[in-house]
């Protein structure tokens, strides 16, 4: 028997993203369907590193970063746990001169963003983190960022929209979605019939097909980030750590475990899944014994990967879609989505509810990508077109 549901705003994706959005839009007062074709929160919103940074972002994407820098200390009181969050501070090391010298731009750039960056050379660096270890050319300090964990905090934000009042479906694929009498139509599942006003493509790696399906195709890459986490061990690192330049990052959890990041997994014969790379693993512990020699003889317990949607300039898309009138895109984070995600559910809430958000996202419009959209619809006239 088909199942026939209808509501203001259907959702595709319930990752970090679209949880926010979930709850934001049912707090708002809005029928929310949120759709994942596995489980929310259980792709790269949820094994993530956890870095809740704002240092080193472009400059674009500082006034969402800073309107989830909001949002973060407030965890509690949206979704009852407060996913152990912690402004831990961030800090950005520079092993040359010339990797120094991109850090003081950088902080004289994003002076007016309230970021307060901290800068030391080598000698100062040492001195004010007496555990660094190796060659230290100076080092950049974000006080106020920091950390949390994400395999906590993602599912919490659909488990708070579901509480909210939001019909949340999981293990349901949404096999199409069309325009329809002034809205979507949805086929989801099996037996699933969706019909909404507004529709949010927030479906991470897997959204360029459904803005391909509205005529506005992307050059969406995937990318598989890997991560290693060792065995408890004594307090030592109380900041988040990463490299200018490098691949390189860590923190080290209330627990006392390190979880340590760089390198790229690898996809496995169904693409919906990866794995982490022997080979980035091996790397990233190497590099974690140069900046900690007391970790050379850490037993390594557990390291993974996941799947993440990736965009040649490295900003994301998000915004009103350039074809389909009350269709919006929220998705080609990078690999660096988890702090401002929470502002990203914010802003779409903003769209849908007013058609209009107070923070600037006309860097992340889909429509910078307007040419391909332009080539997909001209081969779709042609008789040769290749279907893969």
């Amino acid at each position: 028997m088909t199942r026939r549901l209808s509501a203001d705003v259907a959702i595709i994706g319930g990752g970090l993203v679209g949880s926010s959005a979930a709850l934001a839009l049912r707090l708002a007062g809005l029928s929310v369907i949120l759709i994942d074709k596995g489980f929310c929160g259980a792709q790269a919103s949820g094994v993530n590193y956890g870095g809740v940074r704002r240092q080193g972002r472009s400059v674009a994407q500082l006034p969402l970063s800073q309107r989830a820098h909001q949002i973060w200390p407030r965890l509690k009181e949206f979704i009852g746990i407060d996913g152990e969050y912690q402004r831990s501070g961030h800090l950005k090391l520079a092993h040359t001169p010339e990797d120094f010298a991109k850090l003081e731009h950088y902080a004289e750039t994003v002076k007016s963003f309230g970021l307060d960056l901290e800068l030391y050379t080598g000698a100062m660096a040492k001195a004010r983190f007496p555990w660094l270890s190796g060659n230290i050319a100076g080092a950049s300090l974000c006080p106020d960022d920091g950390q949390a964990n994400p395999r906590l905090v993602s599912p919490a934000f659909a488990k708070a929209a579901r509480d909210a009042g939001a019909i949340v479906l999981e293990q349901t694929t949404v096999q199409a979605a069309v325009c329809a009498n002034d809205g979507f139509a949805l086929q989801a599942g099996a037996d699933c019939e969706i019909t909404c006003r507004f529709l949010i493509n927030s479906a991470g790696a897997w959204a360029n097909k459904i803005a391909a399906d509205f005529a506005e195709p992307v050059p969406l890459s995937r990318i598989y980030p890997s991560m290693v986490v060792t065995e408890p061990l004594a307090p030592r690192l109380p900041v988040s750590l990463g490299e200018e330049g490098g691949g390189f990052y860590c923190r080290q959890v209330t627990r006392g475990n390190y979880i340590m990041g760089g390198g790229r997994g690898y996809a496995l014969a169904d693409p919906d899944f990866s794995r982490p790379s022997t080979t980035a693993a091996q790397s990233v512990m190497k590099r974690a014994t140069t900046l900690f020699p007391h970790l050379a003889g850490a037993h390594v317990i557990r390291f993974w990967s996941g799947t993440e949607g990736q965009l040649p300039d490295n900003n994301p898309i998000i915004g009103p879609s350039g074809t389909t009138p009350g269709l919006f895109h929220a998705f080609g984070f990078c690999g660096a989505g988890f702090q401002v995600a929470p502002a990203v559910g914010a802003v779409l809430c903003d769209l849908v509810t007013s058609g209009e958000t107070a923070t600037p996202i006309d860097a992340f419009s889909i429509e910078r990508f307007r040419n391909m959209s332009s080539q997909h619809n001209e081969k779709k006239g042609t008789h040769n077109e290749t279907v893969e």
